[in-house]
């Protein structure tokens, strides 16, 4: 009855990590079915070798193997990662049969906590990161950081660059910045630009009209 119980806990607890958090924020299906699949893995493993005896060395050897584990067929995410990390550490938890049910739950609540909040735009929705390929390949990095303020439209907080192109003359950047206002609170101005009044050309046509 307790090992169902655990059962019970660790599909809802996949099931609201992968489609109440993860799904509905970064919309990837093919990590959703990755997710659920290593968890469901990981619990029937863990289930296994908690009804024979074996040392727990054995069971965290299994852990470190497990959580090294990545998809060379396409790249991922740092914070994907850490999902990875979350599925694997709620299987098992809730597959070992000699932990504490409340204790058991406690910790995956934990966990689902610390993805939620971590995760959540409201905590860290406003730092962007992107790389960018400039032309010109020049390694000062105040002139670079000049460069990308007025095309960003924000300060820059870090930037790095990452590859330098001397024969085409480009160079690759990655630059973290943060927005100013959400971006549920821009205006439909800020949206769509500068007018054509405010645009220097038709500001200089005015001027000669």
């Amino acid at each position: 009855m307790e090992h169902l119980w655990m059962v019970m806990v660790d599909a809802a607890a996949i099931l609201l990590l992968t489609f109440g958090l993860y799904f509905r924020r970064h919309h990837r299906r093919d990590l959703v079915t990755a997710f659920v699949v290593v968890n469901i893995g990981v619990f029937a493993v863990a289930a296994v070798l908690s009804s024979l005896e074996i040392g727990i060395g054995v069971g965290l050897g299994l852990f470190g193997v497990l959580s090294i584990i990545r998809l060379r067929s396409s790249e991922i995410s740092q914070h994907e990662v850490a999902y990875y990390f979350a599925s694997l550490a709620i299987g098992l938890i809730a597959g070992f049969d000699g932990i504490d049910p409340v204790l058991g739950v406690a910790l995956i609540a934990l966990i689902l906590l610390a993805v939620a909040l971590v995760d959540s735009r409201k905590v860290l929705g406003r730092s962007r990161q992107q790389t960018l390929r400039l032309d010109g390949a020049d390694l000062d990095l105040d002139t670079v950081r000049a460069r990308l303020e007025p095309l960003i439209g924000a300060p820059v907080r870090s930037v790095s660059i990452t590859r330098v192109d001397l024969v085409d003359d480009t160079m690759t950047v990655n630059v973290r910045w943060s927005d100013a206002r959400p971006r549920d609170l821009r205006t439909e101005a800020d949206l769509a630009g500068p007018s054509a009044a405010e645009h220097p050309v038709a500001e200089g046509l005015e001027r000669r009209a």
